[in-house]
């Protein structure tokens, strides 16, 4: 029986392909994406990153007329972070006291105020305070 060395050599070169593809599928990509992919420092908050906006910093000091104040606790890759409990100060007419961030890191708060004046809030983040400040406006009718 004749062989044909071309074909040993192309078979061989198909079984050499068929051990790369296998090691590439098996065992190179998954870790890659695992690396890849892996959350960094997942629910380890960062202050310099967590934000702390006003959606609304202007309202008329009647103590029924609201400003609405958003913190956002994010990681330092910039995802929220649920389940932190964040707190606002700088006025005692906020409301609530203290929130739960939710599933995108937001904690929501409102404040009434009948003296016209501006506040200068802060909030804090299971008591480390975050690095920037809001001020709110009341103003009389």
């Amino acid at each position: 029986m004749k062989v044909n060395k071309q074909f040993i050599v192309s078979l061989t070169g198909l079984i050499v392909g068929l051990v790369l593809v296998y090691f590439f599928a098996w065992q190179l990509i998954p870790k890659s994406l695992v690396t890849f992919t892996r959350a960094s420092t997942v629910g380890k908050v960062d202050l310099s990153k967590s934000l702390l906006i006003g959606s609304k910093i202007l309202a008329v000091a009647d103590g029924e007329d609201k400003c609405v104040v958003n913190v956002f606790v994010v990681d330092r890759s910039g995802k929220g972070i649920s389940g932190k409990t964040v707190s606002l100060n700088g006025i005692n007419t906020v409301s609530p006291a203290s929130s739960v961030s939710d599933n995108l890191g937001k904690a929501t708060f409102t404040m009434t105020s009948i003296e016209a004046r501006q506040f200068e809030l802060e909030a804090s983040v299971n008591g480390a305070f975050l690095n920037n400040k809001l001020t709110v406006t009341f103003r009389k009718k």
